[in-house]
């Protein structure tokens, strides 16, 4: 065999074999790599038997690295990628290094096809696959995916539209769907999921998985079911109903406390409402269950599916806030049924602290969330009972901590009656301080400014709640 022909087989042999080997490397994007492409070594069987061996290496490496262009070959190879990337060619006598930065844009694909590494290897990704891939690293949203079985004259519920008006402050406008496209909820002339979950007379109808189901169970298992109910209307409707259908089955004791007599719940309420919420802002949507309340003799369970986020850890909980449906998130924001971002599960554990019940319990996995309170044992210590001793426990931590805010005796005694008695108006609060309700204003003004209460409700209706009480 002539020399030329022998210089040609071996060309098309180790570009074959180099091609190869850089689609491997290509693939592995998650990090970044350097690879050192030695190709003198793989000429080492020919050197032995051919007599121009020396002369041969010298022409492949200068052949292929030069003058058939392999080089840019694999450049190209690196723009078949989907997102492109850059990579970087360095020759260093018989020794290519090709440097392959970490992708920034992942998921990247080869010729349509995706693939995700396992180990020292890369597996092609099957259609459900993507899909999942997709959702888990949040590059489908759920929320923003518009509707166009959604008709606004059969299916958008106007109460719920004013309900939710009311609730975000805003004012009414004549024009609805302009109003709509302001919130992010429409796009295109197209409502979206979310809005759907607002603004729907029936969830069902749309999304099956988007109801609220309640048991109640005798016992301590799932063995007998005593009641359930499926709340499948609108978003701010089903949480209504499914903490009605608590407040139902779960005990309550009347309180009287030299005046009109109040009801209280075995349970706080505080903690069951943001257990309820919390399930519906940050379950996944794309799941085909739906949020489950149960309620066995021992406990109640708020169970919701979809796992943390991706990038959240469990040790996360209670310190930052990852929002899965960030859309959703920030209307029930606007909405004022959730407030600051990672504080949801604080509440719950100071409020059950106020009722002298351990923490909530929180299990987590990869398809569920759920939070456990523990029923109190009524016939060991009554609910009142258990509020007053909450209470002055509360007291004691709280003045220790109003204490260090360097607040005086006055707004001191303030939130000590704001939390024993945090429906009393501001002409009350004003003749047990002895001093004129404008004073009186002027201290809550200024406790307000500094986060330690908030006012809920109605002027009349509502109440003060201390933050730093609980």
């Amino acid at each position: 065999m002539s020399q030329s022909k022998v210089l040609t087989l071996i060309f098309f042999v180790f570009r074959k074999c180099l091609i190869r080997l850089l689609q491997l490397l290509l693939l592995v994007n998650t990090i970044g790599l350097i690879c050192l492409l030695n190709l003198s070594k793989y000429f080492l069987t020919i050197r032995d038997i051919l007599p121009w061996r020396n002369q041969v290496v010298g022409l492949m490496v200068q052949l292929i690295l030069t003058f058939l262009g392999v080089k840019s070959q694999i450049t190209d190879l690196a723009r078949n990628f989907d997102p492109k990337f850059q990579i970087t060619l360095e020759e260093v006598e018989n020794v290519l290094v090709v440097n392959v930065p970490e992708g920034t844009n992942k998921p990247y694909s080869v010729g349509g096809k995706f693939y995700l590494r396992y180990g020292p290897n890369s597996q092609q990704l099957s259609r459900d696959e993507i899909r999942e891939f997709f959702q888990k690293e949040g590059l489908v949203l759920w929320e923003e995916k518009t509707n166009k079985d959604f008709n606004f004259d059969n299916d958008f519920n106007q109460q719920a539209f004013e309900k939710f008006l009311k609730l975000a402050n805003i004012s009414p406008v004549a024009d609805k769907e302009k109003l709509l496209q302001n919130q992010a909820l429409m796009k295109d002339g197209l409502i979206r999921n979310v809005g759907i979950l607002l603004f729907c007379k029936e969830i069902a109808k749309f999304f099956p998985n988007a109801s609220i189901m309640c048991v109640l169970f005798r016992g301590t298992d799932k063995a007998k079911i005593l009641d359930s109910r499926e709340f499948r209307e609108d978003l701010y409707s089903n949480y209504d109903n499914a903490f009605e259908y608590l407040n139902a089955k779960l005990n309550t004791e009347y309180i009287i406390k030299g005046g009109p007599r109040e009801e209280k719940l075995e349970l706080p309420e505080d903690a069951l409402r943001e257990a309820i919420l919390n399930a519906i802002a940050h379950r996944d949507y794309f799941s085909p269950s739906n949020i489950q309340i149960n309620i066995f003799k021992d406990r109640v369970e708020v169970v919701s599916p979809g796992g943390l986020v991706s990038g959240m850890a469990y040790s996360d909980l209670g310190k930052i806030s990852m929002p899965r449906n960030i859309l959703l998130f920030g209307l029930m924001q606007r909405m004022d049924l959730i407030e600051k971002a990672g504080t949801g599960i604080i509440r719950m554990k100071k409020a059950m602290e106020t009722y002298l019940l351990p923490e909530p319990k929180i299990d987590v996995n990869k398809n569920w969330f759920s939070i456990t309170f523990q029923r109190p044992d009524l016939q060991e210590m009554t609910i009142q009972e258990r509020l007053e001793g909450g209470l002055k426990s509360g007291l004691k931590g709280g003045l220790k901590r109003w204490s260090e805010k360097n607040l005086s005796e006055r707004q001191l005694k303030i939130l000590e009656i704001l939390t024993e008695n945090p429906k009393i108006s501001k002409n009350k609060l004003a003749q047990e301080l002895s001093i004129n309700p404008s004073a009186v204003q002027k201290h809550l003004e200024t406790l307000k400014k500094l986060g330690l209460i908030k006012r809920e409700g109605s002027v009349r209706g509502g109440y003060w709640r201390v933050k730093e009480s609980f």
